[in-house]
């Protein structure tokens, strides 16, 4: 053993042992001071590496000892409280963490009331008052990762943070001022600081640090509902400590990045309110939305579309934020096309609280007004696409806010992304909301530059009018020349009408969403018909916004019944929903199962179903899917062609062309090859195959396959022979192969002919997907039940089909005969 070790632990026994035993203070007081040359606070400290010996291993077991010995009588050993001062000097002055931890140990261990609880929680008081806390936190910000570094980092953390719950439930009526929330996450703030600076003068010095600690106590301290007290005295010190110092903005920004994930939300949430405005922020920040998904979520999604809980100056600091760097601006144009297009939304319009689109009204202009007249040229056609789309929505509302809010913020988006064209004006009834958001139209400084000029803002309309108007028109043009001269349209040449096609009322839905609402809300049967027949090329454009209705989708689609006279309409259901089954295959593909035994559904319904999964296990089985599907997507109903179309003289001139063009490349074109590409299939097969064989033997009152509906049940058996060969060579094929076998050895004996084809299809179907080893592996008492009844289908039935499918079955099981012939002798 280490002499200093062992030197320093025999020591520390016969100490402990003293301390426990003896009556004599002065005894007890000169073992006090002894022990305290470990801690380096006397005339006569102990060589290094004993105080360091005794840190690690020691000081706990000395701490625990002297809070078994605390009591009135022990205590008085002494008179004048010499005992009690050099008692509590072992908390004060050793290890930070160690003290910490037995303190927090003993109150929690304490009977309560007590006279050590409360002398031990008056002791935590002054240890916390006397600036060990920051002690505690520094010491974690040298140290090494490891498991041992973790755990430890992990019980002080739920320590620090919860110490005002944890003391609040032991105390109680007797809780100290010093433990009250209000008064100790100020405070665990101000040591925050204290470590923070420690940091930057050990990164001036040389040496590493690292600052995930501080970003666990801040995150957790923001989860608990802190954020004001904390940031509240960690904002304004970074602010002037991080303005013109490039360190001191690296370490903060180091801070948040090691913010964990589950509480990003909280500390962002609580910058961005506590941040005096976007050039703080962005200090404090600097590039974390494009390094951080979360952060980003949070500062493009969370904070401007799912509350709406911010006051307008927290608005514009965080969206000035995003405009601040070049880096982050491309995020902000992002986030104004997602809020126009929530602003115009018909279903957001109905059923978003007016606070909310209030306020998403209010970060469109704040958007507009930071964006450059490059940035906005660049994406002029589609933002005024979805500002058109939502100012009719907005005027066909019941509610004069609703409209009133349309015509506010499209007077102004029109002029601010055309200021050089025609810009919408309307006449409306000025109130406070429509000046506090024609305040906010005034184009902000570029990060780069000074302002730009020559971006009007419209007018307002300052006089109220019983009828809401819209004047579309632009500048009237000055009258010259006679009247005879303005009547006269001989000079007037005559529009080509010729390629004009019937504009409908309804317009075809943009969105995922509009379709489901226009299948189940919609009262014009034009917009309906235009849903269904848009759906399929919206699905399969949209995977995203799909999967988050994928569900609600294949319910209404599963349901819909035929209102109108609409060409083709069940292959447009049909496909429908297994774009939408093949986008969310695992939860379509099951609830789609689940309400195949379902009550309430008709025998047509049934089978749609089974067709339903077998088409979308065929297409999610092909190789190459994905890319067709991004070839074969329709694009949006309001998107513009990439390419003109091309002239009917350039069409027959390519086409000559191509006639008369030999060419002797015998394998054909490169474009012909198949693409390659994984089974999509393989992971959700499971998914389509189980579920079905669940309850095909329970009955239920409208339903009964073992029964009356004896169609439907050949239909489930050749789905389940069609789902098996589509799961050729993957992991669940073998557990798929050996249920359909026990399910067809159930029914061998059925009496439809249509039962027993669609039986023997699902054996060839095992047959051909699994390999031929797992077969006579994991399936050999199955494989020779199913060769014992497929020989006496072949010769006994009275179905020719139903002989010729089991001959062929008995091909394939011939290739195995020398295998199973082994198996078959006793």
């Amino acid at each position: 053993m280490d002499p200093v070790a062992s030197a320093v632990r025999l020591e520390v026994q016969e100490a402990v042992h003293i301390l426990s035993s003896s009556e004599d203070g002065g005894h007890i007081v000169s073992t006090l001071q002894s022990l305290r040359r470990y801690l380096g606070e006397t005339e006569t400290q102990a060589p290094p590496g004993e105080q360091e010996e005794f840190s690690r291993t020691h000081f706990a077991t000395v701490l625990r000892c002297l809070v078994g010995k605390l009591s009135p009588d022990w205590l008085d050993l002494l008179p004048d409280g010499q005992l009690e001062e050099l008692w509590a000097s072992f908390f004060l002055e050793g290890p930070a963490d160690q003290a910490f931890l037995v303190l927090m140990e003993s109150i929690e261990g304490a009977a309560s009331p007590s006279f050590r609880l409360m002398k031990m929680a008056r002791l935590l008081a002054r240890f916390l008052s006397g600036g060990r806390m920051a002690a505690v936190m520094e010491g974690q910000c040298g140290q090494q990762a490891g498991p041992a570094s973790r755990l430890l980092q992990e019980t002080l953390l739920t320590r620090v943070v919860g110490l005002p719950d944890r003391l609040g439930n032991r105390l109680q009526r007797e809780t100290l001022a010093a433990f009250f929330p209000q008064n100790y996450f100020p405070l665990l703030g101000e040591e925050v600081l204290r470590v923070l600076q420690a940091v930057v003068d050990s990164l001036r010095g040389g040496l590493d640090c690292s600052v995930s600690f501080l970003s666990q106590v801040l995150g957790k301290a923001c989860v608990h509902g802190r954020q004001k007290e904390i940031l509240g005295v960690l904002v304004p010190r970074l602010t002037v400590l991080t303005q013109g110092n490039c360190l001191w903005q690296r370490v903060c920004w180091r801070l948040v990045e090691c913010v964990p994930d589950r509480a990003m939300e909280a500390v962002l949430k609580g910058l961005v309110e506590a941040a005096p405005g976007p050039e703080v922020l962005s200090r404090l920040l600097g590039n974390l939305v494009t390094k951080s998904k979360k952060a980003q979520f949070v500062m493009t999604r969370k904070l401007l579309f799912l509350q709406y809980s911010c006051s307008t100056p927290v608005l514009q600091s965080l969206l000035g934020y995003l405009a601040m760097d070049s880096q982050r601006r491309p995020l902000l144009v992002q986030a104004l096309k997602e809020l126009l297009e929530t602003w115009g939304s018909s279903s957001a319009i109905r059923h978003a609280p007016l606070e909310q689109q209030c306020y998403v009204s209010k970060a469109v202009l704040i958007c507009l007004a930071h964006l450059g007249e490059a940035e906005l040229r660049a994406c002029r056609d589609e933002l005024l696409a979805s500002l058109m789309d939502g100012v009719k929505n907005r005027l066909d509302s019941s509610l004069p806010p609703v409209r009133r809010l349309g015509m506010t913020v499209a007077e102004v988006a029109s002029a601010r992304l055309h200021p050089k064209g025609p810009s919408l004006k309307f006449q409306y009834e000025e109130d406070e909301l429509t000046r506090e958001i024609l305040a906010l139209a005034a184009p902000w400084p570029a990060p780069d530059g000074p302002s730009e000029e020559g971006l009007p803002v419209a007018p307002v309309g300052g006089e109220s009018h019983d009828q809401e108007t819209v004047d579309g028109g632009g500048p009237q043009a000055g009258r010259e020349g006679s009247d005879s001269e303005l009547d006269s349209d001989d000079e007037l040449v005559p529009y080509d009408m010729s390629g004009d096609k019937e504009q409908r009322n309804s317009k075809t839905p943009a969105y995922v969403r509009d379709c489901l609402e226009a299948l189940t809300a919609s009262e014009d049967w034009e917009r309906w018909e235009a849903a269904l027949q848009a759906l399929e090329g919206l699905v399969l454009k949209s995977p995203a916004a799909t999967r988050e209705v994928s569900l609600e989708l294949a319910k209404v689609l599963l349901h819909l019944e035929e209102k109108t006279a609409v060409a083709g309409f069940e292959g447009l259901r049909q496909r429908a929903l297994v774009a939408v089954t093949v986008t969310d295959p695992a939860r379509v593909a099951e609830y789609l199962a689940v309400q195949f035994y379902a009550l309430n559904y008709s025998l047509r319904q049934r089978m749609d179903i089974l067709d339903v999964l077998a088409l979308a296990a065929q297409e999610l089985s092909r190789p190459g899917r994905l890319r067709r599907a991004a070839q074969q997507g329709s694009p949006g109903p309001g998107s513009q062609p990439s390419v003109a179309a091309v002239p009917a003289w350039q069409a027959v001139v390519e086409e000559r062309v191509r006639r008369k063009t030999r060419r002797f490349c015998k394998q054909g074109s490169a474009g012909w090859a198949a693409a390659a590409g994984p089974n999509e299939f393989n992971a959700v097969a499971g998914y389509f195959f189980f579920p079905l064989l669940q309850r095909f033997d329970r009955p239920v009152v409208t339903f009964d396959l073992l029964g009356d509906d004896q169609l439907v049940l050949g239909r489930l058996a050749h789905t389940l022979g069609a789902l098996m060969y589509l799961a050729v060579n993957t992991v669940v094929a073998v557990p798929m192969g050996k249920a359909l076998l026990e399910f067809v050895w159930a029914l061998r004996f059925h009496g439809d002919a249509y039962v027993r084809r669609g039986l023997l299809s699902a054996i060839s179907s095992v047959l051909l997907s699994v390999p031929a080893e797992r077969l006579l592996a994991d399936l050999p008492d199955e494989l020779l039940e199913a060769r014992s009844w497929l020989a006496d289908v072949a010769e006994q039935d009275a179905d020719e089909d139903c002989r010729l499918l089991a001959v062929k079955a008995l091909l394939l099981l011939e290739k195995l005969r020398d295998r199973l012939l082994p198996l078959s002798s006793p």
